[in-house]
């Protein structure tokens, strides 16, 4: 089971280096998608089933969209692809900065503290994540309307920033 979540977040910060060196929406697209799968695999792993598969909905489903339309959008006639001279450099950065870093913290790393939840469960008589979503539509209600009307924000900000010079929604990509 360790092992299963060291490979897991190894694939995160693998993913996560995919996003951060590519400049180019059409190719960091992939790097978004295996770190929402794999983020929801390590929720997985430490005993979250429901609010993985949630959070894979949700993200996948709504925000994947609204990058991709605004992607669309913002087309470049010549992208840099994976291979590009200065995505490659970037790789390396990233890495030997993920690396030097993972070095300094090395020693305070312990195996032990990978623990799911559902193993502590004699103390409990509801699963942690079911119980945690009851809390947030309960107390939570008026941050999650406050949260959908972010979002919807950030919808309009997005296509607004993305329409370009233009003053038509769709324009010669």
């Amino acid at each position: 089971m360790t092992y299963g979540l060291c490979f897991l977040l190894v694939l995160l910060v693998l993913g996560m280096i995919g996003i951060a060196s590519n400049p180019t929406p059409y190719f960091a697209i992939l790097g978004l998608v295996t770190v929402a799968g794999v983020g929801c695999g390590i929720m997985i792993g430490c005993g979250g089933s429901f609010l993985s598969l949630i959070l894979f909905l949700i993200y996948l489903g709504g925000m994947l969209v609204v990058f991709a339309y605004s992607a669309a959008l913002s087309a470049e006639p010549f992208p840099e692809a994976w291979g590009g001279r200065f995505v490659v450099l970037r790789v390396a950065v990233y890495t030997l900065a993920v690396g030097a870093v993972a070095e300094v913290f090395w020693g305070s790393w312990y195996e032990g503290s990978l623990v799911v939840v559902d193993s502590l469960k004699e103390f409990s008589t509801l699963r942690g994540d079911v119980g945690g979503v009851a809390v947030m539509y309960s107390w939570g209600g008026g941050m999650l309307v406050i949260c959908a009307w972010v979002l919807l924000l950030t919808l309009f900000v997005v296509l607004e920033v993305t329409r370009g010079l233009s003053r038509n929604v769709l324009r010669a990509v």
